[in-house]
């Protein structure tokens, strides 16, 4: 009496649970017909079989090495895969470990005609699989030019409309979006905006933290800035796997400027964009021996004006002569790798200086610090605003916390297991600890002091003294903080500030003019 393995799946979510009894059902009438014995059920819900990537599928195969059954019992061979190439792999091992593959609708004996038709079969199978696929692509993309949702879990920051299926924003989620957004380009790193968030109680669609990760994929995610996208991400591979950071070309990608409400204002996602490109073009510069105050900042207007892309300056060190004197310079990253930029390596004491002096000339000159003080507050009395809404925010956040807390005592009261709720108590008292925390501290905007000419003379003051003790890392800091770009081209240098006052946790940036200055070719190097 041969012992039968029986395996069922379905491979969409919008079947029926029932389809998997329906086809246990027959294969258990099957086995009762033959006489066989079912000792092992596998059942896999809502998995394609296009791939074997499906948990009971390899747990079976896993246990026909065992021999705990003779025969696996599927109610179509399409049950047990779509995927010629996978079928002939895994028939091929269940032969070796003497085990049959048998079909309830299909029933195929060892004779030559069998072995044609099952090949028809599986043949009829993948054709079927890849038309489905082909013409569901079809609608989605009809779905897609319309700038209709086709699918998924909608962006942090968005949500569907039941109607019209387009995306709508979420007032409620878009404030995290935002704050992403200015962090990034403010210069904070991936830790301190997760930080931020999590003592924003902001969290992702799931009711999870916001990851590192999900930063990355939400600072590139064109719909933020009003340009519906669709069909990006590259093709699964023969095994089955996609890679969701690479794309497909640029004519087979769907986009409609303005097919998305905007949270964020596309020169605001052009610029975080440039910046992670940037970041990408210099993954040395962590590991730097020698310090470069502007890496990140300067790049090549000749570049610029040939081709419209600002490509990055990288620190170079060289030594000639018959001492062998060491030359450190920035040197246009095109020109090493294209041989066509024709700027000049610039010796980075001079250029360094040069922006150190803009620096305290245009932003902490006796004539700017009245306007900047003016902008500053300015800017305070907006934050003071924001800081509001978010008050706001989180009063509403507390009291839903509350409410789910004070529904669980009563059922806790009502007689249910406290085990149950015990858990899910704790993270809600801890959400609403945290939440109540940053109320308090935003609590405090109503009593911040108006910004002073002497609290900028003395910001310049600590700039000075970290000048004057080469302490690198905070000078680079305030650089950063206050410059938005230095563009090299071969006759001037053009500074671009961008003021960031009160460290990075002011957040404020405001474009000033761009200021240019000739430069001597003597100060700089062949």
């Amino acid at each position: 009496m041969s012992k039968v393995a029986i395996y069922a799946r379905f491979s969409s979510d919008n079947q029926r649970e029932e389809s998997i009894d329906a086809q246990v059902r027959a294969a258990e009438e099957f086995a009762k017909q033959k006489k066989w014995v079912v000792v092992k059920k596998y059942i896999d819900r809502a998995k394609t079989a296009t791939t074997d990537k499906r948990q009971e599928f390899q747990r079976m195969m896993d246990d026909s090495a065992k021999g705990l059954f003779d025969v696996i019992l599927v109610h179509k061979l399409d049950r047990f895969s779509r995927n010629k190439y996978d079928s002939a792999i895994y028939k091929r091992k269940l032969r070796k470990g003497g085990i049959k593959l048998c079909s309830v609708t299909e029933f195929l004996d060892d004779s030559p005609e069998s072995v044609i038709l099952e090949s028809v079969l599986e043949g009829m199978a993948e054709y079927y699989s890849r038309n489905l696929s082909r013409e569901v692509m079809k609608g989605m993309r009809e779905n897609a030019y319309q700038c209709k949702h086709t699918g998924g879990c909608a962006p942090l920051g968005y949500d569907v409309d039941p109607v019209t299926k387009k995306y709508i924003i979420n007032e409620k989620e878009a404030p995290a979006v935002r704050l992403i957004f200015q962090m990034y380009l403010e210069g904070f790193g991936y830790d301190q905006i997760v930080g931020k968030l999590q003592k924003r109680c902001y969290r992702s669609k799931l009711g999870r933290p916001i990851g590192k990760g999900s930063i990355h994929d939400i600072l590139r995610n064109e719909k933020y800035s009003g340009v519906y996208v669709f069909n990006r991400s590259a093709s699964k591979d023969w095994d089955g796997k996609r890679n969701n950071h690479s794309s497909k070309a640029e004519e087979a990608i769907i986009r409609v400027p303005g097919g998305v409400p905007a949270i964020i204002a596309p020169e605001e996602f052009a610029r975080a964009k440039e910046k992670m490109q940037a970041n990408q073009r210099r993954p040395g510069a962590y590991k730097a021996k020698e310090h470069y105050l502007l890496s990140g900042l300067i790049v090549c207007g000749e570049c610029l004006k040939r081709e419209g892309k600002a490509y990055s300056m990288m620190g170079n060190v060289k030594h000639s002569g018959r001492d062998k004197r060491k030359h450190v310079t920035y040197r246009c990253s095109n020109r090493e790798n294209t041989k066509q930029c024709t700027n000049k390596e610039l010796n980075r004491e001079y250029v360094e200086e040069f922006v150190l002096e803009q620096l305290e000339k245009q932003i902490f000159s006796d004539k700017a610090i009245p306007q900047l003080v003016r902008q500053l507050n300015e800017y305070q009395n907006r934050k003071k605003q924001t800081d509001g809404k978010e008050i706001e925010r989180l009063k509403g956040l507390v009291a839903d916390l509350k409410k789910q807390m004070d529904n669980l005592i009563n059922a806790i009261a009502k007689g249910v297991s406290e085990g149950v709720f015990a858990e899910k108590l704790q993270k809600l008292e801890e959400e609403k600890a945290q939440a109540e925390a940053t109320l308090m501290e935003l609590g405090g905007v109503e009593t911040k002091q108006l910004i002073t000419e002497e609290m900028l003379r003395k910001m310049l003051g600590t700039f000075r003294e970290y000048v004057k003790a080469h302490n690198t890392l905070e000078v680079k800091k305030f650089i950063s903080n206050y410059i938005k770009q230095v563009i090299v081209y071969k006759d001037h240098v053009v500074v671009v500030f961008v003021l960031s006052v009160g460290g990075k946790s002011e957040g404020l940036s405001i474009k000033t003019q761009i200021q240019r200055c000739k430069m001597m070719n003597s100060k700089s190097c062949a």
